[in-house]
């Protein structure tokens, strides 16, 4: 089992960056392919980003594509969120997810991930 907690969140301005951490405690990190997700007021959570176990293997909603950059550092148990060119759609609460069951490659279904963050806040003003 592994317990992860999200910091990095904040408010920003239209046009500015942002970079999420999500440090992971407990299991070794390694075995699990991560992924971020985003849940605004009144919305269903969706995927923004997955990586996989090695950080080979990367996935990215539409929606983020050429923003956002999801990384990972295995040795610090951490895996990142760079977000470039926010916009005030982008404003939710962002979580982290770890997926034990994927071996190779990356998951964008939410159902798939077993362990989740408590989620940190940001907003995009325009």
């Amino acid at each position: 089992q592994v317990q992860l907690v999200e910091s990095g969140g904040g408010l920003v301005q239209a046009g500015g960056s942002l970079r999420l951490s999500c440090a992971a405690s407990g299991d070794s990190f390694s075995r699990y392919a991560m992924g971020w997700f985003r849940q605004a007021p009144g919305k269903e959570r969706e995927i923004v980003a997955a990586i996989s176990r090695s950080g080979g293997s990367t996935y990215y909603a539409d929606s983020v594509k050429g923003r956002f950059t999801i990384s990972r550092d295995n040795t610090k148990m951490t895996v990142f969120l760079q977000m470039n060119s926010l916009k005030p759609e982008d404003t939710a609460v962002y979580y982290c997810a770890a997926d034990r069951r994927r071996q190779n490659g990356v998951d964008a279904t939410i159902a798939e991930y077993d362990y989740w963050g408590q989620g940190t806040q940001v907003t995009v003003s325009s």
